[in-house]
């Protein structure tokens, strides 16, 4: 089961910046992110997400793989690519996978103008690791599936000084 944490900062690029951060920890292996994505909320109060995923960028991919492959198969690739890149589009974009968009554009327009969040789904993790790694990062969890003895550690991380 995956492990849900919020955590909002001051600034709008904090949260993009330690989701960086989470990502090259996932390339070490310390961490396994089922995906991490960051909400900001400009001066105007408009609210923009940034997936960790494109998923129609990834379904046109893949359509227009299959899509060309059955047009050869039929004698007119090109037709075959248009038709699967089009359809492979369309499924990425209705596609939601992760945490639940809904879930976010409502939590993130309760932030402040000029903020932004870091909603990240955990699949595993070393946590004394990341922890380590995450000190002094700032932010102030907003929401999370994790016990209240983890949760303060987490934010005690958050909050303490980089040694």
């Amino acid at each position: 089961m995956s492990t849900l944490v919020v955590i909002g900062y001051d600034d709008k690029f904090k949260a993009e910046e330690v989701r960086l951060m989470l990502l090259k920890m996932q390339k070490d292996y310390l961490i396994d992110l089922e995906d991490a994505v960051v909400a900001v909320k400009d001066e105007n109060g408009k609210v923009k997400i940034h997936q960790m995923f494109n998923l129609t960028a990834a379904g046109a991919a893949s359509g227009g793989f299959w899509g060309t492959l059955i047009g050869l198969i039929f004698l007119n690739p090109l037709l075959g690519l248009a038709v699967g890149a089009t359809a492979g589009a369309v499924s990425g974009a209705l596609t939601d996978v992760g945490i639940d968009d809904k879930f976010m554009k409502e939590l993130a327009d309760n932030l402040t103008n000029g903020t932004s969040v870091l909603f990240v789904l955990v699949r595993k993790a070393t946590p004394d690791k990341v922890l380590e790694e995450l000190q002094g990062t700032g932010g102030k969890i907003l929401k999370t599936s994790l016990s209240h003895e983890d949760e303060a550690k987490l934010q005690a991380a958050l909050g303490a000084a980089k040694s």
